[in-house]
């Protein structure tokens, strides 16, 4: 004789009252909103109810993109059209108000329950600083920050790419350059260039090649620097730190920091330069390889192809423990891609090294 079996339905289903939210254990939502990073993304998370709210703060991985430049005192929608069609002339003097107004717009609406619904969760953009917003997340482990453009402007065609690394001051950064990227590469049966012999043609020195790829390099070194100096605040609100990443939309520039360098951040003084909004760039050594002509993996090829390597003098500088293979590792693996690629072609090239006096 066959037993009978009954499937029962979960009381809690049945219960209209029960809200089903609530059986999710807080360690696996943590995990769902780690995976979202997004600071717009979390701040409707926080408007789902008061357990997402108090939950959203506790996330380790925060992504910020900030898409415009605004005033704070203004309507941020009525910059909307212009912001698209030119990049910002003064980054740097905007850099607060944009993070600000990035982090704060997803609870712009977010009402404090306990207040009677009439008191904002949190502050009012215009009376708070970006530090102080951040406050809200109070395990922020991997912070990464996406500014709108590029710090460094250029003519049409011309490729810039920098990356740095920093503790309290600069420890290395890698600067790929190139005047022109063609779309449709030489032929593969072209002739190399004769003055493509491995060595520096006298024509660089000539025509001013020398002196554009300084000016690439001071400004991009400046850009850096600038970056550098404005994190200050959200690093010591955030000792829960071990990676920060403040990058830009069109790839152009990536600072990046590591657990020592963080901590590192934290115990050295940091030395201002002369105009005071950035951190001073120490007196360093650089590499420079140049190859007249790149072809690139991806069907493009590099003309002017130039790549700077920068590490602060042994005399007096705090980034000068970085081991050789430390540096040549971090050359290699600045950047993606085809531009991985012409940087270990760049490599083999000869090399000509240049000083530099801190400023």
């Amino acid at each position: 004789m066959q037993s009978k079996t009954r499937v029962h339905a979960d009381p809690c289903l049945e219960n209209p009252d029960v809200d089903q939210f609530d059986r999710i254990p807080d360690s696996l939502l943590l995990l769902i909103l780690n995976k979202l990073a997004d600071v717009r993304c979390l701040g409707r998370c926080s408007a789902v109810s008061r357990r997402f709210s108090a939950l959203v703060p506790l996330v380790h991985d925060v992504y910020v993109k900030i898409d415009r430049v605004v005033t704070v005192d203004g309507d941020p929608d009525d910059d909307a059209s212009s912001s698209s069609s030119a990049k910002p002339r003064n980054l740097f003097s905007h850099f607060l108000k944009l993070m600000l107004f990035t982090l704060f717009k997803p609870f712009n609406n977010l009402r404090n329950n306990n207040n009677g619904g009439s008191k904002p969760l949190f502050p009012q953009v215009a009376h708070h600083s970006p530090a102080q917003v951040l406050k809200n997340f109070t395990q922020v482990r991997n912070l990464t920050i996406e500014l709108p453009a590029g710090d460094v402007g250029t003519e049409e065609g011309v490729l810039l790419k920098w990356r740095a690394e920093f503790g309290s001051t600069l420890h290395s950064c890698v600067i790929l350059g190139g005047t022109r990227i063609d779309r449709k590469p030489a032929s593969s049966d072209q002739e190399p260039s004769l003055e493509d012999n491995g060595s520096m043609p006298e024509s660089f020195y000539t025509n001013g090649g020398l002196k554009l790829r300084v000016v690439w390099t001071i400004s991009s070194l400046i850009a850096a620097s600038t970056r550098h100096h404005l994190l200050r605040p959200i690093i010591k609100d955030h000792p829960t730190l071990r990676s920060l990443v403040l990058t830009d939309a069109d790839g152009q520039g990536t600072l990046v920091m590591g657990v020592e360098q963080l901590k590192e951040f934290r115990e050295k003084p940091l030395s201002a330069s002369a105009s005071s909004n950035r951190t001073q760039v120490p007196a360093s050594n650089m590499k420079l390889r140049y190859a007249p002509y790149l072809e690139l993996p991806n069907g493009t090829g590099m003309q002017g192809a130039t790549l700077v390597a920068i590490r602060p003098s042994c005399e007096g500088s705090s980034g000068s423990h970085t081991s050789r293979k430390e540096t040549e590792a971090f050359v290699c693996g600045a950047f993606d891609g085809p531009y991985k690629a012409a940087v270990k072609a760049l490599v083999k090239r000869r090399t000509y090294l240049l000083e530099m006096n801190g400023f």
